[in-house]
């Protein structure tokens, strides 16, 4: 028989993942504050919890997914938690995690904490993945289980690893999407459209990841472990005087200026520290070591 799974929290994410533990076979117990959205679910063959606690009580195996970790607070705050494994996919802090797995130690339960690195439609589908922390015994006892959901990624059994993780990646992918918006913003101001412009954002975004010689994230990778930046080919004050040109241009152009600016002054504060004759992956060491 299939792991028994219990699922706290109906909005999209949770309803798609109860739909997926009940695609893959696994009795599934729902519970959310608003029964009525369980309906569909009840009627796909899953059990509908009265409470949070009987929701709990249903199943070894406990995945929340809550608007933030204060949700998990007050769902669970009269369920009998021992023995029992809560996965808590919601977002939340690092520091905030690590605080809920200390709390649920107190409450005789254990805390994996997750990150889920799709929209929920993807979730269950080819290239879904999720990062977890904590205990890793536990999170390999319900690999099978999770693997539903999509590949599971452990990074460390410190319970903040996976937000740190989640919270990078997001970062990443938001602001490489937004310096995209900004820069199509730049040429639209001329009549190019962003479909005119498409390929050539396309080109720079591969060679980031690229495994050639243009694989720039791979080059950075090693100079920031190595903390050795070189930069006899292009200087970091070259690069600042050039973020100094998208800023005019942006301002030129009649667009907003924040993100370019906000790039423009990190390299200058990478300069005036020192580091103007390296190369731009010194910039980690202003970013690490931010001004009061």
């Amino acid at each position: 028989m299939n792991t028994l799974v219990t699922i706290i929290g109906l909005g999209p994410m949770g309803t798609t993942m109860a739909r997926t533990f009940l695609a893959g076979g696994h009795p599934t117990t729902v519970w959310n504050r608003t029964a009525a959205k369980a309906a569909p679910l009840v009627a796909e063959g899953a059990a509908l919890a009265p409470t949070a606690a009987a929701a709990v009580a249903a199943s070894e195996l406990v995945v929340v997914s809550q608007t933030d970790y204060r949700a998990m607070y007050d769902s669970l705050a009269g369920a009998d938690l021992a023995g029992r494994v809560i996965v808590n996919l919601s977002s939340g802090s690092p520091d905030e995690l690590r605080r809920a797995g200390e709390w649920m130690s107190g409450k005789g339960g254990t805390l994996v904490t997750g990150g889920v690195m799709v929209p929920p439609p993807g979730i269950g589908q080819p290239g879904a993945y999720v990062f977890y922390s904590g205990p890793e015994e536990l999170v390999e006892r319900h690999r099978k289980t999770l693997e539903v959901l999509g590949d599971v990624t452990f990074v460390g059994t410190d319970p903040g690893l996976s937000m740190l993780y989640y919270q990078a990646q997001l970062y990443l992918f938001w602001s490489t999407l937004t310096a995209y918006m900004h820069a199509v913003a730049l040429v639209g101001s001329a009549g190019v459209s962003a479909r005119r412009f498409l390929p050539f954002a396309a080109t720079t975004v591969r060679e980031l990841a690229g495994d050639g010689p243009m694989g720039f994230l791979k080059e950075m990778a090693e100079a920031i472990d190595a903390d050795v930046h070189p930069g006899d080919d292009n200087s970091l004050r070259m690069q600042a005087v050039g973020a100094d040109h998208v800023v005019e241009a942006a301002r030129e152009a009649g667009i907003d200026t924040a993100g370019p600016r906000a790039l423009r002054d990190l390299f200058w504060r990478a300069v005036d520290a020192g580091h103007g004759a390296e190369d731009l992956s010194c910039v980690i060491r202003v970013i690490r070591a931010p001004a009061s």
